[in-house]
C-alpha cells in the first residue's frame, strides 16, 4: 500500500477547472497549461481513471478550449457551474464518490479563484488534494503565488503531471509504462 500522500491508481480520478476560451486572451502561459492539461488527461485514460471537467458559466466565458476538447471522448460530460468551486456542478461530488474516489487530481483555472475554492471544498469532504502545479494559473502572478501558498498550508499536496502518473504506475513494469513514456516524451 502507497504512503498516503502518494497517488494510488484504484483511488484517484482526474479534475480539470474551467480552462475555458475566455481566458486565452488572458493568461500568458495558456499555450503551455493546456498543453500539459492535454497530457494529463491522456495519461488518465491510458490509466482508464476517471476525468471530470467543469466549466464556469460557458455562456459567458465559453466553452473548454479545443486542446483539451480533442484530448477527450466526444462523448465526454461537462460539468457546468456557476459557483466558483467545482463542487457547485450538480453531481460530481456524488459521481466522486461513487466511482470510490478519495484522491482527486487538481488543475485548471483561475488557481486563486475556482482550484483554490475547488481544492479547499476537497479538503473539507475528506478528499486528498494532489495539486498539479505545472496545469494551474492565473492571469497575475501575484494572484497564483499566494493561492499556492494557502492551499499547502492547508494540506494540498503539490505534484506535477509527471510526479502524477509514476505515482500512479508505481513500477517501470507497469503494463502502461512504455505508452505512459512515450506520452512524457
Amino acid at each position: 500500500m502507497p504512503q498516503k500522500n502518494i497517488l494510488d491508481v484504484s483511488k484517484s480520478a482526474l479534475l480539470v477547472v474551467d480552462v475555458q476560451e475566455a481566458f486565452r486572451s488572458v493568461v500568458a502561459d495558456i499555450s503551455l497549461i493546456t498543453s500539459r492539461i492535454s497530457i494529463a488527461i491522456r495519461g488518465f485514460q491510458i490509466l482508464e481513471r476517471p476525468i471530470y471537467v467543469t466549466e464556469q458559466y460557458p455562456k459567458g466565458l465559453g466553452r473548454t478550449v479545443e486542446e483539451i476538447r480533442t484530448a477527450l471522448p466526444a462523448d465526454h460530460q461537462f460539468l457546468e457551474k456557476t459557483a466558483f468551486s467545482a463542487l457547485g456542478a450538480a453531481g460530481l461530488h456524488e459521481a466522486l464518490k461513487s466511482h470510490g474516489i478519495s484522491q482527486v487530481v487538481l488543475c485548471g483555472l483561475e488557481t486563486h479563484a475556482c482550484v483554490n475554492q475547488t481544492a479547499h471544498d476537497l479538503l473539507d469532504l475528506g478528499f486528498a488534494v494532489h495539486l498539479l502545479t505545472d496545469c494551474v494559473a492565473s492571469r497575475f502572478d501575484r494572484d497564483r503565488e499566494p493561492a499556492l501558498s494557502k492551499m499547502f498550508a492547508s494540506g494540498v499536496i503539490a505534484s506535477s503531471v509527471e510526479m502524477a502518473l509514476f505515482e500512479l504506475m508505481r513500477d517501470s513494469r507497469h503494463e502502461k509504462f512504455k505508452e505512459i513514456q512515450r506520452l512524457l516524451k
